[in-house]
């Protein structure tokens, strides 16, 4: 793939349909380094998890289906541009009459506090097949996520700050962190806290045929069940990526595909401070927000508390997902 000429002549922008935010593509004469993305938005969730992976991918020695996803942050975002004709599976075509146009979710945030703007083919999509991005916006609902690609030390910080504060929150797991942190897992499910499925090795779904998608997701939540006797009923698909076939299937297979309303640049361990983070939360709040936070990230566990703590002195209550119809 060709890395993105920073001295292009012409100026472009176009919306790119990225997993957590709408991004732009820019070109220009001028140096556009920092420009692939705006401040305004947020960057995508597969940028997110496959820098997260390339971060620990030699301390943690993920699957090597995982390390496959791995991509430089220009190439996911040409890649991504690109997923309104991407509609091949690799390797294995899937037999199908059901749409496999790969998906990348995003979001419009705003200051308003109201519900962002979505992508508005995956708010159909969501509605057919019983997907989440949102919860009861008819009071000041939150609901709070945590996707888990691996442990940096800041987990067990997370659960002691969701003890102290009475909040039941959702960890969406990987096959390698299960493996790798039983006993974290098996405190998530004594705490009363939702574990969600992020599938065993972490591929787009559209890339996967029926075969190779239901495995991944059932092999994690077998192992999961046989741990701790809980079931998983809830997927965040990786890397945000989906289309009208994967939502169907999983839906069949008894699971809710959660995305998000609220998001930010937390993937990696050191990104921003536990006030820059926690207010780039709270400007985006809104009834029924569904919070999408990184664990790995040490500034988030550091703001938990207080963010618990100031939503709910401005009139919000903390929801589990299992509460929403």
């Amino acid at each position: 793939m060709a890395k993105i000429n920073k001295t292009v002549a012409l100026i472009l922008v176009t919306f790119v349909a990225l997993g957590s935010g709408v991004a732009y593509k820019i070109t220009s004469s001028q140096n556009v380094e920092n420009q692939i993305v705006q401040e305004s938005t947020v960057i995508s969730e597969t940028t997110s998890h496959t820098e997260t992976i390339t971060d620990k991918k030699e301390q943690q020695k993920p699957e090597e289906n995982l390390a496959q996803e791995i991509k430089t942050e220009e190439n996911v975002t040409e890649s991504v541009s690109k997923n309104g004709t991407d509609n091949e599976v690799v390797n294995n075509p899937v037999q199908s009459t059901l749409s496999n146009e790969k998906m990348g979710w995003y979001y419009k945030p705003n200051k308003e506090h109201k519900l962002p703007e979505v992508n508005a083919q995956g708010k159909i999509l969501l509605e057919m097949y019983r997907g989440i991005y949102h919860g009861d916006s008819s009071a000041k609902n939150l609901y709070l996520t945590f996707d888990e690609g691996y442990e940096n030390g800041y987990t067990a910080k997370i659960l002691d700050t969701l003890k102290e504060t009475n909040v039941k929150a959702a960890f969406f797991i990987t096959g390698d962190y299960l493996r790798r942190n039983p006993e974290l897992v098996q405190r998530m499910v004594n705490e009363g806290h939702v574990v969600g499925n992020h599938t065993d090795n972490h591929p787009s779904l559209p890339t996967v045929d029926n075969t190779k998608l239901e495995k991944e997701i059932s092999s994690l939540s077998n192992a999961f069940s046989q741990q701790t006797g809980a079931k998983m009923q809830y997927l965040r698909p990786p890397m945000g990526e989906y289309s009208e076939r994967t939502l169907k299937l999983t839906h069949e297979m008894g699971y809710r595909n959660v995305f998000w309303t609220v998001a930010m640049v937390d993937w990696q361990p050191d990104a921003g401070t536990p006030e820059s983070n926690k207010n780039t939360v709270k400007e985006r709040l809104h009834n029924g927000a569904v919070i999408l936070l990184h664990a790995v990230n040490k500034a988030n566990a550091d703001m938990l508390g207080s963010l618990i703590n100031e939503c709910r002195d401005e009139g919000y209550q903390f929801r589990s997902l299992n509460e929403i119809n």
